[in-house]
């Protein structure tokens, strides 16, 4: 059974030179393979660290992942409703023994970065309360009374 490609405009359509189209894109494919594209993949915009956001019943917990950094190289404001983790990696000093050689890949980061995250409503600026441990960045934003919602009971009547 042999799948086609559907256009919008034409449905399933046969093209005379799909045969061709298709061993084109496998040549671009194969030629082009291990390339990076920073454009593409985001890597000239920089990096930005993985953020998780979990919500508990009185606060909500950002955790984000600083591998290689220190206390001293990260900073968290909030302003305005938005939460703005900044830092920053020094480009490792090489080794004697390693000057000479060149690289083979090398895909460690390092250079400043930013990432900032809006805040949901209800949240205590005032208590916010941040940790960092094994490179592991926790910012715990206290939720406010108001926030934290009510239960309410359902009677049968």
């Amino acid at each position: 059974m042999a799948l086609e490609v559907w256009r919008a405009r034409r449905g399933l359509a046969r093209s005379p030179f799909a045969a061709i189209e298709r061993e084109m894109d496998e040549w671009f494919d194969r030629f082009f393979r291990g390339w990076t594209w920073p454009r593409w993949t985001g890597q000239a915009r920089g990096w930005t660290p993985p953020v998780d956001m979990v919500e508990r019943t009185d606060e909500i917990l950002v955790r984000a992942d600083l591998p290689g950094l220190e206390q001293k190289d990260i900073e968290v404001t909030a302003e305005e409703g938005v939460l703005t983790i900044r830092g920053e990696r020094k480009e490792e000093k090489e080794a004697k023994e390693a000057k000479d050689e060149d690289y083979y890949c090398c895909e460690r980061w390092s250079g400043s970065f930013s990432r900032s995250l809006v805040l949901p409503m209800g949240i205590d600026a005032e208590k916010i309360k941040a940790t960092f441990r094994n490179g592991v960045l926790e910012v715990h934003l206290p939720k406010t009374k108001e926030a934290k919602g009510k239960k309410i009971d359902v009677k049968v009547e």
